[in-house]
């Protein structure tokens, strides 16, 4: 069984080489993704929809300042680079159940 962390780190270096079906394929089919503005994306189409533009750029790229786990969670403390002006902070928690990303937080 592969660990949650593992998961979310592939994740993250599919994310950071703009690599959308290696992103996409570290979620589960029913992916709900709470995002701070207190919107939600479900399912991977819309994940793949979201992200799909911002891959295509080659602009977002995102640094593990911090990460913590406990069981089927996985928390990151991430500063994004590409998004905006500046770098943007934020916590992200991610679920991971089966060996796929099944739920995700966006905390700030």
């Amino acid at each position: 069984m592969t660990e949650p962390r593992d998961v979310v780190e592939q994740q993250l270096a599919a994310y950071n080489s703009h690599d959308i079906d290696a992103f996409v394929a570290t979620y589960a089919e029913d992916v709900t993704v709470h995002r701070a503005d207190g919107s939600q994306l479900r399912g991977r189409r819309a994940l793949r929809d979201r992200y799909a533009g911002q891959f295509g750029e080659g602009r977002c790229r995102a640094e593990i300042v911090g990460r913590l786990s406990e069981g089927e969670w996985v928390v990151d403390h991430e500063v994004a680079h590409g998004l905006a002006d500046e770098p943007v902070r934020v916590l992200v928690a991610y679920r991971v159940r089966d060996g796929l990303i099944d739920r995700v937080d966006f905390l700030g």
